[in-house]
C-alpha cells in the first residue's frame, strides 16, 4: 500500500463529516445551492467583528523592521502577558504571560499539550460524543483513547469517568460548549470532576484536566461556562479564536496552564519545545498581535441564539427528541431510527445534509450545524417533516 495502514484507516474513521462535504457539494452542483438544506460543516459563517478588520489594517500597515521575523517559540512575550490578563479574568485566577503559550489554533495546542505529557501507551479519557479528531490527536503522541459517555442530557457522567481511572489515566479532554451537543457542562458536575481527578492524582500521579474551550463566549441565555481553573489546579486550557472571532483560516490559538499545575515550569518547558519540534514553530506573527489588541470582543452571540431558537422551534414541531443546546452553534437530535447513518440517508433525500452521531462515538443521533443563514433554517421545516414521517 502505498501510504501508511493506519492512516488508511483513520482516513475511514474520520470519513463522515468530509463525505457530507462532498455529496453536499453534488447535490448543489445538481439542485442548485438555494435548494440544499446544508447543516453538515461546522464553519462560522458570520463575519470578524468590524474591529477585528480595523485592527488588521492597522498592524499590516506597521513597517517596523523585524515585525516578520523569527520569535520566541511559545510567542510575543507582551502578547502572552495580553492573554495571561484576557484568560485570568475568565477563569478568575491570576495568571503571569509565563503561563500561556500561544499556538496555531486550538489543534495545535491539543498536539502540542499530549505531545509534552504522555509516554507511550498513557491513557487519555475522551467524553462521548466528542470532537472526532480528539482519538487521532492522542494517538499521534503515544497514547492511548478511552471513551467514556457523558449522561443522557449530555452534562458529565462523573461515575463512568471514576470508573474509566487507573494508573494510567494521565489526562482527560472536557469540551464546553460541546462539539456537537451544544452542552455545557455545569458547575456542579466541573467541581465533582475536580475532586475525582484530585483523588486520582493522589493515587497515580498528577491526572490532567485539558479543557477545549472554542466556544467559550458563544453562550445562550445567560449561561456561563464554569471556570476550570477554580475547580482543579493539574489543568490546562486550549483555546482558539475561530468560533468567537470567525477566525478559522488564521490558525491562531493558545493554551494557559494552572499556575499550581504539577510540573508546572517543566511541562511549559516541554510545550515550548513541542511547539518547535511538531512543525508549528510559533504561532502566526501577524494574528498574535491582532488578537493581544481584541481581548473583550467577539461576534453578537444573539444571532446564533436567533438560530437556535427558529431551529429548536422546527425541530420540535416536526416531533423530534432532542436536548436544547445551551452554546456553541449546534444541535444533537435523537435519530427516529436506531441506525443513525440510515436516518441520515433519508434527510439527504429530502435534500437535508447532516452528520450521523457515530461520527462523533455516539450513534443513535446526528449532527445539525446552525452556522448557515435563517433563510435556511426556516425553509427546511417541510424536509424535515417528510423524513421523520418516511422513518
Amino acid at each position: 500500500m502505498a501510504i501508511a495502514k493506519k492512516m488508511n484507516e483513520f482516513a475511514k474513521r474520520s470519513s463522515w463529516i468530509r463525505k457530507m462535504f462532498e455529496e453536499g457539494a453534488k447535490m448543489k452542483a445538481e439542485y442548485g445551492a438555494e435548494n440544499i438544506y446544508d447543516f453538515s460543516l461546522g464553519n462560522p459563517d458570520l463575519p470578524p467583528p468590524p474591529e477585528f478588520q480595523q485592527t488588521l489594517e492597522k498592524l499590516a500597515a506597521d513597517k517596523t523592521p523585524g515585525l516578520h521575523k523569527y520569535m520566541p517559540n511559545a510567542g510575543y512575550p507582551v502578547v502572552r502577558q495580553k492573554m495571561a490578563a484576557k484568560i485570568g479574568a475568565e477563569q478568575d485566577v491570576t495568571l503571569a504571560g509565563s503561563d500561556v503559550i500561544m499556538t496555531c489554533g486550538a489543534a495545535g495546542a491539543i498536539n502540542v499539550t499530549l505531545k509534552a505529557i504522555l509516554d507511550p501507551g498513557d491513557e487519555v479519557i475522551i467524553l462521548s460524543p466528542f470532537f472526532v479528531e480528539y482519538n487521532f490527536y492522542v494517538d499521534n503522541n503515544g497514547g492511548v483513547a478511552k471513551i467514556v459517555r457523558t449522561a443522557d442530557d449530555f452534562d458529565l457522567d462523573c461515575d463512568a469517568i471514576t470508573a474509566a481511572i487507573n494508573k494510567r489515566t494521565k489526562a482527560i479532554i472536557i469540551n464546553s460548549p460541546n462539539n456537537p451537543t451544544g452542552q455545557i457542562y455545569s458547575e456542579a458536575a466541573v467541581h465533582k470532576l475536580g475532586h475525582i481527578l484530585a483523588a486520582a492524582s493522589e493515587k497515580f500521579g498528577a491526572v490532567y484536566m485539558i479543557s477545549d474551550e472554542p466556544y467559550r463566549k458563544i453562550v445562550f441565555d445567560g449561561y456561563t461556562v464554569p471556570s476550570i481553573f477554580k475547580n482543579y489546579r493539574h489543568s490546562i486550557i486550549v483555546s482558539s479564536f475561530s468560533k468567537d472571532l470567525s477566525l478559522p483560516g488564521e490558525r491562531i490559538g493558545f493554551i494557559a496552564v494552572h499556575p499550581e499545575a504539577a510540573a508546572h515550569d517543566d511541562l511549559l518547558d516541554a510545550m515550548i519545545l513541542a511547539n518547535r519540534i511538531l512543525g508549528f514553530v510559533n504561532a502566526p506573527a501577524l494574528m498574535q498581535r491582532v488578537v493581544a489588541q481584541l481581548p473583550d470582543v467577539a461576534v453578537d452571540c444573539s444571532i446564533y441564539q436567533r438560530r437556535r431558537e427558529l431551529f429548536c422551534n422546527i425541530l420540535a414541531e416536526a416531533g423530534y427528541e432532542f436536548t436544547p443546546p445551551k452554546g456553541a452553534f449546534y444541535i444533537f437530535p435523537k435519530s427516529p431510527l436506531a441506525d443513525d447513518v440510515k436516518f441520515v440517508q433519508l434527510l439527504q433525500e429530502q435534500k437535508i445534509l447532516a452528520v450521523p452521531g457515530q461520527g462523533f462515538g455516539c450513534p443513535g443521533y446526528f449532527r445539525l450545524a446552525f452556522c448557515v443563514e435563517d433563510e435556511v433554517i426556516a425553509a427546511s421545516g417541510p424536509a424535515f417533516k417528510r423524513a421523520i414521517a418516511a422513518a
